[in-house]
């Protein structure tokens, strides 16, 4: 079994992929994680040092030595489905899942964790409105072609691991 969650950053990727893994009792794997104890960096200083195209590369070289193992579920980075063919691969290898949120709720969601984005970093109100706004409607279209799409304003694990469990 391989559950792959996607969607913008501040939709809950990580958190709700933690605790439905210990529901489920599967493994945890967060990918920018993975790739972060890897490389040694974190992710915005791979992007500064060697940048984006860099990282999408090592991104999906990860993401491809991972899909060889199984049962567990991964927080994938928001853009990982993205890039190249890595959401097709992952409707293949298993079951991935949309954490869907409206531009309001990220933007409420990521204001208060923007010094730990540097994408976000330094932005007003609106400028980080306009931001999340603009690189959603350029994700969405990946991200719907996720199997299942889930309103992720309010979900809590269990009601997500219920769902899994049903429709698995």
């Amino acid at each position: 079994m391989r559950f792959f969650l996607t969607g913008f950053m501040g939709s809950g990727k990580s958190t709700m992929g933690r605790e439905l893994a210990q529901l489920l009792e599967l493994s945890f794997i967060d990918l920018d994680k993975k790739i972060e104890e890897r490389y040694g960096r974190d992710i915005p200083s791979i992007f500064a040092t060697e940048g984006e195209k860099y990282f999408r590369d090592i991104e999906q070289q990860m993401l491809n030595e991972l899909l060889e193992s199984d049962n567990y579920v991964m927080a994938c980075g928001g853009g990982t489905p993205c890039f190249f063919d890595n959401m097709d691969k992952m409707n293949e290898a298993g079951t991935t899942i949309y954490l869907k949120m409206s531009t309001d709720a990220l933007a409420e969601r990521l204001f208060s964790t923007q010094d730990q984005r540097p994408m976000l970093a330094g932005k007003n109100d609106t400028e980080l409105w306009m931001f999340v706004h603009e690189k959603l409607q350029e994700r969405e279209p990946f991200y719907l072609k996720a199997k299942y799409k889930v309103k992720a304003k309010d979900l809590k694990s269990s009601e997500l691991a219920e769902f899994v469990r049903l429709y698995q």
